[in-house]
């Protein structure tokens, strides 16, 4: 049997996104999400960041915005990278957490305005990319 016909049988092979270098470096560097946000755009990272700080400080609507966009933004970046769809997203790769993070969010700021169905569909979601993935995110005390 080949290793191909033996993963088809398991299911799709998990998604590892490519890391932000730029990303990493700017926020190592002391560079706020808001400072590098403009320059990187795409980055599912940036947009979680800005949703926790605006979290954080009690703006709950301005932080479902951003886990909006920086879920959508990562959607993006998985389909450009193999997904389709469905498919474990793991925790442990980096890359990966800022999106699994903006999904978090999305799903938080979404129960807090009262939005039928979505915190649902989100954490099942989350659940399904990587069963660990919210317990390690609540673990950031963000």
């Amino acid at each position: 049997m080949s290793d191909e016909f033996r993963t088809n049988l398991l299911g799709p092979e998990p998604v590892r996104l490519p890391a932000e270098s730029d990303v990493y470096q700017g926020l190592a560097t002391g560079h706020t999400a808001r400072d590098l946000v403009v320059k990187h755009p795409d980055s599912s990272l940036l947009w979680a960041l800005l949703s926790e700080d605006a979290w954080a400080a009690g703006n709950t609507v301005e932080s479902y915005a951003f886990a909006r966009v920086g879920y959508h933004r990562g959607l993006d970046a998985l389909r450009r990278n193999g997904w389709r769809g469905a498919g474990p997203i793991p925790w442990e790769h980096e890359p990966n957490q800022g999106f699994l993070r903006a999904l978090y969010g999305l799903g938080r700021a979404a129960a807090a305005i009262g939005e039928d169905g979505e915190p649902e569909r989100v954490s099942k979601f989350l659940a399904d990319s990587d069963p660990a993935a919210q317990a390690a995110i609540e673990s950031l005390g963000r």
